[in-house]
């Protein structure tokens, strides 16, 4: 899994197993984040404003790179894998011009580990009329199912929800993807434990435009991508005269605002008796995740940490064993699709695999 915050690559080695229709068990037996270099940090940033032979060329060593990182981590670990669920690094979201396209191309991984795997899973579902994103919904429902709602704050903050037997999910707001932004003008690669905006004050002008922004307005299915920040959001944070360190403060309160202001609509305004399982780098803002109670009557649960860092990979993992077997592992409630998919691109070997 490789997501908008650009921190790194994180590998789960994860067991799955189907407990009874629509739950199953897990556990995560080793993880770990292979933090990006710079070379690979600025490739992959800027890939969107490469020609096409950089593309192919960086989609195929992408690939390469997560699977000597694959095979490098099951030998560490002295681990076996049946199955590789790889997402890779989106490039383009753009899901109104029927794109979503990510690099870590299959066969190579495949071919320098040996090991089935699966990528591709958000093409279909744009094909198909939907969003492409978010796709966690379905692995929220089978694996976290005894929560009201899964919130996931990683580059972008997403929510899941089951609303009369559907599991609802979409994106809600930028997170971690603005706040590393002014954490950099800092020096830092993000902003640890929220340190920096708990130095800051709101500035209520600032605030008040972030949410008057047009997309808050819009019913889901929605998803956001790295170009709607550009087109839409920065500018408003860029214009501003605040303080740096009170534009921190006020993207916090911003960010915690809108996911309050949606956990509250999910709960048809009552969210005192709800339960929100927070996972994603953001969690561990304490200033954020402080501000979102504030926002909230739910109750805010965050995880162990190992849950808290590899949330996303393990529901990845359910998304390639259900691909394998055929089964549904995208809903089209929570993208906007004209149906439900078995999404995902296969490659390798799969006679012998789940």
């Amino acid at each position: 899994m490789s997501g908008t915050s650009m921190d790194g690559l994180d590998i789960a080695h994860v067991s799955l197993e189907e407990a009874e229709a629509g739950k199953w068990n897990y556990s995560i037996n080793a993880a770990t984040t292979i933090a990006y270099e710079e070379k690979w940090r600025l490739r992959l940033s800027k890939l969107r404003h490469q020609n096409s032979l950089i593309f192919y060329k960086t989609d195929r060593f992408y690939g390469q790179f997560i699977g000597e990182q694959v095979k490098a981590f099951l030998t560490e670990n002295n681990l076996d894998a049946d199955l590789i669920a790889s997402h890779g690094h989106t490039v383009f979201h753009q899901p109104d011009s029927n794109i979503s396209v990510q690099v870590g191309d299959g066969n190579s991984i495949y071919g320098y580990t040996g090991i089935p795997t699966v990528t591709n899973f958000r093409a279909l579902d744009v094909i198909l009329g939907g969003e492409g994103a978010p796709l966690v919904g379905i692995a929220d429902q089978y694996l976290f199912g005894e929560f009201d709602m899964c919130l996931n704050l990683g580059g972008f903050a997403n929510i899941s929800a089951n609303i009369n037997s559907n599991r609802v999910a979409y994106d809600v707001c930028p997170c971690n993807i603005v706040l590393n932004r002014i954490a950099r003008e800092f020096g830092q690669e993000y902003d640890e434990n929220g340190e920096i905006a708990e130095k800051g004050n709101i500035d209520y002008d600032l605030l008040s435009d972030l949410n008057s922004i047009s997309f808050y307005d819009y019913e889901p299915p929605k998803s956001l991508g790295r170009e709607w920040i550009s087109s839409n959001f920065w500018s408003h944070v860029r214009n501003s005269v605040a303080k740096k360190e009170d534009k921190m403060k006020t993207l916090v309160d911003h960010i915690a605002q809108q996911i309050g202001n949606n956990v509250e609509d999910l709960s048809s305004g009552d969210a005192s008796s709800k339960r929100v399982f927070v996972t994603g780098g953001g969690a561990f803002n304490k200033t954020l995740i402080s501000h979102l109670r504030t926002h909230t009557e739910a109750e805010i649960v965050v995880p162990d940490d190992k849950m808290v860092d590899y949330k996303e990979a393990l529901a990845f993992a359910l998304l390639g064993i259900l691909r394998v077997q055929n089964k549904t592992n995208v809903l089209s409630i929570a993208t906007g699709a004209t149906e439900d998919s078995v999404s995902g691109s296969l490659h390798g070997d799969f006679s012998k695999t789940v």
